[in-house]
Parts: C-alpha cells; sequence; structure tokens
C-alpha cells in the first residue's frame, strides 16, 4: 500500500517523486509521510540520482494539507507522535545531500507548505494557494510551518499565515520569499524539470557542500559560519570534478561532472 502512495520516476540522474493520493488531495497521512521517508532516504542513498522533484499527484494540489480524519481521532500523544513522524521526514529532506525541487502545482496547505518549505528550491505554478491553515482547527503548524517559515519570510508574514490561517496566492508567496518562482500553471513542469536537469549536471560535491554550509551557517553565528565555509571551500580543492570544472572553463568547454 505504502509504495502506491509515493510514485517514483528517474530520468537523467532526476528521481520525480509524486505524492499519489489525488482524491485525497495528497494530504499527509501516517502511511504517506512513512512512503516518502522511505523514498527521500533512498534516493539519498542512490548515486545514480543527482537531484530530486517533488510534486502531488493530479491538477489541484501538491498537498493540501495533513490529513484532518486521520488527525481528529488523535490522542494528546498520539499528536505528539504524529507531529514528530512529520518533522523528521521534514529535516530528513532539508538535510538530505542533494538538492530538492519542490514543484508546487495546486494546493499547498498546512502540512503541503511544510513540506515544500523543507525543500530546497521551490517553483509554483501561478494557480497555487499556500497557507498555514491550523488555526482553523484549534491547531498550530506541527511540521516545522512555524519555524522555516519565520527563517524564509520573517516574523510578520509568520504571525499572518499563523493567526489569520488564510491562504495566499502564489504571487504574495514569491513576495515573502516562500516559493523562488512563479510560472504559468502550462510551463510548470517543463520550468522546474529544467531547474532540476541544470542541478543534475552541476558538481555533486560542490551541490553538497553548498547546501550544508548554508544549512549549517544558517543556524550558528558569523565566525563560525565563515570558518565551516572556508573548509568546505578547501575540501573541493581535493575533488576531480574541481579539477574538470577549472579545465572545462580554461578550455571553453561543458565540464562533465562525476562527484568525485
Amino acid at each position: 500500500m505504502s509504495e502506491s502512495l509515493v510514485l517514483v520516476h528517474d530520468a537523467d540522474g532526476i528521481r520525480r517523486l509524486t505524492v499519489h493520493r489525488p482524491d485525497k488531495l495528497n494530504a499527509l497521512n501516517a502511511a504517506t509521510l512513512d512512503a516518502l521517508q522511505v523514498a527521500f532516504t533512498a534516493a539519498a542513498e542512490d548515486a545514480s540520482v543527482r537531484v530530486v522533484v517533488l510534486t502531488g499527484a493530479g491538477p489541484k494540489a501538491f498537498v493540501a494539507g495533513a490529513d484532518i480524519a486521520e488527525m481528529a481521532g488523535l490522542r494528546a500523544t498520539d499528536g505528539r507522535d504524529f507531529s514528530l513522524r512529520g518533522q523528521r521526514l521534514m529535516r530528513t529532506i532539508e538535510t538530505l545531500p542533494k538538492p530538492v525541487v519542490a514543484m508546487v502545482n495546486g494546493f499547498a496547505l498546512g502540512g503541503g507548505l511544510e513540506l515544500a518549505m523543507a525543500c530546497h528550491l521551490r517553483i509554483a505554478a501561478d494557480t497555487a494557494k499556500v497557507g498555514q491553515p491550523e488555526i482553523n482547527l484549534g491547531l498550530i503548524p506541527g511540521f516545522g510551518g512555524s519555524q522555516r517559515l519565520l527563517r524564509l519570510a520573517g516574523r510578520a508574514a509568520t504571525l499572518e499565515l499563523c493567526l489569520l490561517g488564510a491562504p495566499i496566492t502564489a504571487e504574495r508567496a514569491l513576495q515573502l520569499g516562500i516559493v523562488n518562482r512563479v510560472v504559468p500553471a502550462a510551463e510548470l513542469e517543463e520550468e522546474a524539470m529544467k531547474v532540476a536537469a541544470q542541478l543534475a549536471a552541476s558538481a555533486p560535491l560542490a551541490l553538497r557542500a553548498t547546501l550544508d554550509v548554508v544549512n549549517i551557517g544558517g543556524e550558528c553565528g558569523i565566525e563560525e559560519g565563515l570558518q565551516y565555509e572556508t573548509a568546505q571551500f578547501g575540501l573541493m580543492f581535493s575533488t576531480d570534478d574541481m579539477r574538470e570544472g577549472t579545465r572545462a572553463f580554461t578550455e571553453r568547454r561543458k565540464p562533465a561532472f562525476t562527484g568525485r
């Protein structure tokens, strides 16, 4: 059952993961969270995968939220466990050693926005809507939404979305820094896959180091962050990819990175 909840497609170093509960607008129940955890762990361990694209099945939703029907019957300890399950997945995505691109094709609400924010880049259709509507259910974000939204969009926007609970348009999300790009819905797949292809052609070790320095540096003081950047910068000089990249530049050709 869990296998069908996340569809997997590989092509040219790009692994596309599709949350597949279209009848439920791809809502995140426990089984779907577990299936995504397995899928992202597998992507991290597969050397043939250089970039991951995450999207939702159907034309309406990326992920419309956590599964309210499942949450309604939870007790306090169950709710805490459900939150921890979701947060574990989001941290797995956020710390994945390969870029993850969210292709936001529709509603990204509650757990859906939290899922998108855990990705490294977010490309949204102009028809998409995003928000944190948990307040309307007597809840608060539970998969890291209050913290990642705060870091992406700032205090004022976070309080607006979490206190009022109203969704905002993709264009407004772009203005707030929640998404990176907004494109016409008909062009979303082409744009997302173009970005993914660019990433897949880049030096894997440099991509990983970039993710590391931003993730780690963003959570520590400036001096510690600068020291970590310097250490990672120096480490790149031990890679074949750095030699290939600099050689290709001087030879005026495209580099062929191998991840070594």
